[in-house]
């Protein structure tokens, strides 16, 4: 029987996306799949769809804060919340980091998992900005990285190339029934199962025919 091929679609902006992640790489070594790594732009899915962030809702987004500490023990990811960051997510940006994850992806999609969590913990778990090219080189740095290719990849992030792949990419995931992240496609028995959030993973596991065993698995 072949690989079931799992892609996720995410933007280090989501916390839920890092919680996402962090499982699905445990689990690409003990499930029959292929786990694809999507950078796309939540941004753009959020208005192409019409969705509003759920902390725009206060009393959600005070137990959104809640919820993500408990996730984040329960997960064992290092994600930081408090409650300034509901803002800090709105008024981020992460197009530059999402298009120099996209041509990592294009170049050297090696680094793709280290560089894509390296952000994520510079964001959600050291609270720093990784919107200006200075953190972003000093992200790709700690992913391994070297400054030539680091280099490199900041040029192209305003090339046509990689902004129009980013946008390929996102639109793909609108295409598959995405309205927020993370999106996890799981292309099984000749269809395609969308999963939205990071808690509807031991449903994929169900649904691929794999076992679950937590989200830590031993």
């Amino acid at each position: 029987m072949g690989r079931t091929l799992v892609e996720l679609f995410y933007d280090v902006v989501s916390p839920y996306s890092w919680l996402g992640f962090e499982v699905l790489c445990r689990y690409q070594h003990i499930w029959n799949i292929d786990l694809r790594l999507r950078p796309a732009y939540l941004g753009a899915i959020m208005q192409a769809t019409g969705n509003k962030p759920p902390a725009l809702l206060p009393k959600r987004g005070e137990y959104l804060l809640k919820d993500m500490k408990r996730m984040a023990k329960y997960y064992q990811v290092p994600v930081k919340i408090s409650p300034d960051d509901l803002t800090r997510m709105l008024s981020s940006s992460t197009l530059g980091a999402m298009r120099f994850i996209t041509a990592v992806d294009m170049t050297q999609p090696q680094y793709m998992e280290p560089l894509s969590r390296e952000f994520w913990m510079r964001f959600w778990s050291q609270r720093e900005d990784v919107s200006q090219p200075e953190n972003i080189l000093s992200v790709a740095k700690k992913a391994g990285l070297s400054s030539e290719l680091i280099q490199k990849l900041l040029e192209m992030i305003a090339t046509p190339e990689v902004k129009n792949r980013l946008k390929e990419t996102t639109e793909e995931a609108i295409k598959y029934g995405a309205f927020g992240m993370p999106a996890v496609v799981a292309h099984f028995n000749g269809e395609r199962h969308l999963f939205f959030g990071s808690d509807r993973l031991e449903l994929l596991s169900s649904v691929i025919g794999e076992k679950w065993l937590g989200p830590v698995p031993s």
